[in-house]
């Protein structure tokens, strides 16, 4: 017991006792989380949260670490009006009781090429199931204003039924209205917190 406790006092003491991560936070104004479902079987349906915060970890060797998404359920967009309000309804986000959509690494595999597969949870409504994305980060880079940025694209799927977004009427064809299967797509710069 004595030399784990010595070990990671060691540890500690080389360390100054910080992390050497460095983190993050999304620039919303060069970022999007989106989305895409199937519609009628013949086409899809695009969307995306226009408000959300986001912050993702890279290590001394500028690889990713940890990320992490909280995400305005409200927000959402899919460019007509009625259908973002029936989104918001308790036919599917129930935003009055579940207004946040959150997402947290559990585990950062790096591939080749700075690509990377992030298993993380994802929570919507009251429901928590873990994820997959893959994708890449690229950077770093210096901005006009002297600010260090990274970009991030990550890309997954989900069965939205799994998260009790279970809505959907059946066509006279005997095809569902809405696909199960959600496509989600996030892409984004961040900004080096100073």
């Amino acid at each position: 017991m004595n030399k784990l406790l010595l070990l990671i006092s060691t540890i500690v003491l080389l360390t100054g006792g910080t992390s050497l991560a460095e983190v993050y936070t999304v620039d919303p104004n060069h970022a999007e989380i989106g989305f895409s479902v199937k519609h009628m079987v013949i086409t899809n349906v695009k969307g995306a949260f226009r408000e959300y915060t986001s912050h993702f970890e890279i290590d001394t060797n500028n690889k990713l670490t940890a990320l992490s998404a909280e995400v305005d359920v409200k927000s959402i967009d899919t460019r007509i009006k009625k259908r973002d309000d029936h989104l918001r309804s308790a036919d599917f986000f129930e935003v009055e009781k579940f207004p946040s959509i959150t997402f947290k690494s559990l585990s950062v595999k790096p591939e080749s090429n700075n690509r990377y597969t992030v298993t993380g949870e994802l929570k919507i409504r009251d429901i928590s199931k873990p994820v997959e994305l893959t994708g890449e980060l690229v950077g770093p880079v210096k901005d006009p204003w002297g600010n260090q940025r990274m970009g991030i694209v990550l890309n997954g799927q989900i069965d939205r039924k799994v998260f009790g977004l279970t809505y959907n009427k059946v066509l006279e064809s005997g095809g569902l209205l809405i696909g199960d299967e959600v496509k989600i797509h996030l892409e984004g710069e961040g900004i080096l917190n100073k």
